[in-house]
């Protein structure tokens, strides 16, 4: 299985959303991280269908996806960023009327587990009025996968979640991942720092990087410090360098995670690097 991007561009009046995207995905998550802006919405629109890119192509197996129709539209399973959820249905009604939109046989026989899933089972007949975000979320999620859809795209999928849920659903997420293309876009890095098979970075459109995180993180190995100082420096050292992170200690002191290329004092601790400290160091101000 495997869905072939090709060139891909798409632009808003003088905005160009994409520019000459071009990616080959197999089975396994692939995360789109990017600052607001950088076409990752895009690219799921035009990966959904939603809307049609200006330039380049979309293939499944080798079918142009443009040409396969209803055909394609059966292989999708797509989570939006802000689902539209009747407030009148329950969770369980809602389910079922989006099996029938998308004609899936015998709901029953997976609508019961898929809540189990997300742990709504409980609150199968709860009018979804009454849901919390990240209720909504999970119920979200679920229409997404029903139908075993080939191709799984998910916009914010644990945006209003709690810890636990939020593990719970990436858990999820990662064992129904082995036989389907599941596509990520998401601002929590910690989500799909130890799910992904690649995280592809994008800016204004344009692939920037993209590799598994384990190869991300180890770009900057070495280029990751903590540094111990007074209150009274925090200031200066934001000047020269880029800080990622600041905490007080019990002492009174201060703990800096800073990115920089050499130590940025002479106590300075190297540390490990993390997904997100390779983020900042790729987007840095443009995060803000």
């Amino acid at each position: 299985m495997e869905l072939v991007i090709e060139n891909v561009s798409k632009s808003y009046k003088q905005n160009k959303a994409l520019s000459g995207f071009t990616l080959t995905m197999t089975p396994g998550i692939y995360a789109l991280l990017g600052p607001n802006g950088s076409g990752k919405s895009t690219l799921m629109n035009i990966i959904t269908d939603n809307i049609k890119a200006d330039g380049g192509k979309i293939k499944f197996d080798g079918k142009d996806i443009s040409k396969m129709g209803r055909e394609y539209l059966k292989l999708l399973g797509y989570m939006p960023q802000y689902p539209g959820i009747y407030p009148q249905f329950s969770a369980e009604e809602y389910l079922y009327y989006m099996a029938a939109l998308k004609g899936v046989k015998d709901p029953e026989k997976q609508i019961d587990g898929v809540l189990e899933e997300v742990e709504l089972l409980d609150v199968r007949r709860k009018k979804t009025a009454y849901f919390s975000g990240g209720m909504k979320q999970r119920l979200a999620l679920a229409q997404a996968v029903l139908g075993d859809p080939k191709i799984l795209v998910l916009d914010e999928p644990t945006a209003g979640m709690d810890p636990k849920q939020r593990i719970a659903i990436r858990n999820y997420i990662s064992k129904i991942s082995f036989d389907k293309i599941v596509i990520i876009a998401t601002h929590v890095v910690s989500d799909i720092e130890y799910i992904a098979r690649d995280v592809v970075m994008l800016k204004k459109g344009v692939i920037v990087d993209n590799a598994p995180p384990d190869e991300l993180t180890e770009k900057i190995s070495g280029k990751v410090f903590r540094v111990n100082t007074a209150q009274k420096d925090v200031t200066e050292y934001q000047r020269k360098f880029k800080v990622t992170n600041i905490s007080k200690e019990d002492s009174g002191g201060v703990y800096l995670r800073i990115l920089s290329d050499k130590a940025p004092a002479e106590d300075a601790i190297a540390v490990s690097p993390t997904l997100e400290d390779y983020y900042l160091h790729v987007f840095g101000e443009s995060t803000v």
